[in-house]
């Protein structure tokens, strides 16, 4: 009985990701990468004065003619919008818009980490919506700046 438990442990963390899916209503999301974080990490550090990227592998569940980005930081379920200098995610994000249903593609984009930005744990909502404001993606990356 140990043996189970304990193989079942190793197995789920094995399979732990730092983030969460928050609400990917019309796609499956595959991977979710960070730079300077780990699958095994518990908050992403995000450093002042530099930028983050991002990438986000995932396969819609129907057709999208569109995506715009939108990036809050929630802190104490306060989410503060973080601005970015291209909120269309079909141009130069590595997508060509309009995405096919069923067919796996990879977004990737870089954004600023000011030096402004206090020194706190955020919980960075990265969502990507369709034309219609609904979320394809979603997903909540636990992290901290410093």
């Amino acid at each position: 009985m140990l043996f189970v438990i304990t193989v079942s442990i190793l197995a789920a963390s094995a399979q732990a990701k730092f983030y969460t899916d928050c609400g990917s209503k019309l796609s499956q999301v595959e991977s979710v990468g960070v730079n300077g974080c780990s699958d095994n990490a518990k908050e992403c550090i995000l450093k002042r004065n530099t930028n983050a990227t991002i990438s986000i592998v995932f396969t819609p569940t129907q057709d999208v003619k569109s995506l715009e980005t939108e990036v809050h930081g929630v802190i104490m379920n306060l989410p503060v919008p973080f601005p970015l200098p291209q909120p269309d995610a079909c141009k130069d994000n590595g997508l060509s818009c309009p995405l096919k249903a069923n067919e796996q593609v990879s977004y990737k984009t870089s954004m600023q980490v000011l030096k402004s930005y206090p020194k706190v744990k955020v919980d960075v909502k990265w969502e990507l919506k369709n034309e219609n404001g609904d979320d394809v993606v979603c997903v909540l990356i636990p992290a901290k700046i410093q």
